[in-house]
């Protein structure tokens, strides 16, 4: 099983930008020293708590850092920005990276964000949709290019002056494009089944219970079938918050006490999701009232925490419940505590990894 990063960080919101920024990409270069083989970070416009603005810019200022693992937005909100901007930054930053880059996508799911944009009223699936399918075009096409969508129309016919290069969109290093990736955040998720026909990739949300991470794998296996390609469990990135201790005191303490970044972070995903109608996400049975979702319940249901072996049983355990998966995210979370902050991935890297069981690939079809 290979180790990978994603972080949507949440930082308390008086905490000092610049701070918050600086342990965002030390733990980026500490997951390329440790040996993690990719890197992800979310983005969000109006937050104050999850303050990483643009991931295509945090990405960039990684270039030279780190040295070996690919790096990936986790994701760029589609619905937010012209698709002519997000081909062409997108197609830079994949030269910076030297290929060594996945594009992460998504449609978004901050409601602030949506209404800044002006599109909290708008069908914000079909604009992401057509959004990535402008993207892909503007990369198979030529100039002066004539994509016409319902939100977004994109040429440069007027102005084009071709023997100096002008009016041209650029392409990624990586043809036909860097690999595309979705991030899972619903149980069921019918997305992960559309994207998997297409020939994308998904990573599921560190905040969602096992029994609904175990229900992407056959919406993946079945998009695959359906766009005529293997369903590989190697292909499958699963996410999960995760604290290692050298002792199981400290392990508890960072994870679930009174001050724990975990707990912040939990109470503002549990805050948002209740009140945006998602409180499902939470829920041990999708028929459950909303008011058994609780920030206690969700650190139990979630997060795995404890000393390196205690932590390798549950990742079994975990293991045991969704089924065989490539890569394990380990979700980001504030650095409350920098020292413990970094021994946990160390550990994890150093302690964890080594016992855990080789991934057993399934039979290279939908179940």
């Amino acid at each position: 099983m290979n180790l990978g990063f994603f972080t949507m960080p949440i930082h308390p919101i008086d905490k000092d930008w610049r701070k918050c920024l600086h342990e965002d990409r030390e733990a980026f270069i500490l997951a390329d020293q440790l040996g993690f083989t990719e890197g992800y970070c979310g983005e969000h416009t109006t937050d104050a708590a999850e303050n990483i603005s643009s991931c295509v810019v945090f990405m960039a200022s990684l270039v030279g850092h780190v040295k070996n693992m690919r790096l990936g937005t986790g994701t760029v909100n589609m619905p937010n920005t012209h698709p002519a901007r997000v081909a062409a930054e997108v197609a830079m930053l994949d030269h910076m990276l030297d290929g060594k880059f996945n594009f992460g996508i998504s449609p978004g799911g901050l409601p602030s964000d949506a209404e800044v944009f002006g599109t909290l009223d708008n069908d914000r699936l079909e604009m992401f949709v057509e959004g990535i399918d402008q993207v892909l075009e503007i990369w198979r096409s030529e100039p002066p290019y004539n994509i016409r969508g319902k939100y977004w129309n994109i040429t440069t016919e007027r102005t084009m002056i071709p023997e100096i290069g002008q009016g041209v969109l650029p392409k990624p290093l990586q043809r036909p494009h860097p690999p595309i990736i979705g991030t899972v955040v619903a149980p069921f998720s019918k997305g992960v089944t559309l994207a998997a026909k297409r020939g994308w990739d998904p990573i599921s949300a560190n905040f969602l219970l096992p029994q609904w991470v175990a229900s992407h794998w056959p919406m993946y296996a079945d998009g695959c079938k359906q766009g005529g390609r293997p369903a590989l469990r190697a292909n499958w990135r699963v996410a999960k918050s995760i604290f290692i201790a050298d002792d199981e005191a400290t392990a508890k303490e960072y994870a679930t006490g009174a001050k724990s970044p975990y707990r912040f972070y939990f109470n503002q995903l549990v805050t948002k999701m209740k009140k945006a109608g998602r409180g499902e996400l939470f829920k041990r049975d999708r028929s459950e009232p909303d008011d058994v979702v609780t920030t206690q319940r969700a650190l139990d249901d979630c997060v795995i925490y404890g000393t390196p072996s205690q932590v390798v049983d549950k990742l079994e355990a975990f293991r045991d419940q969704v089924g065989d998966f490539g890569t394990l995210l380990y979700a980001g979370h504030d650095w409350a505590d920098v020292d413990l902050a970094r021994r946990s991935m160390v550990l994890l890297a150093e302690k964890v990894q080594p016992k855990l069981r080789p991934l057993m690939e399934m039979p290279q079809a939908a179940e």
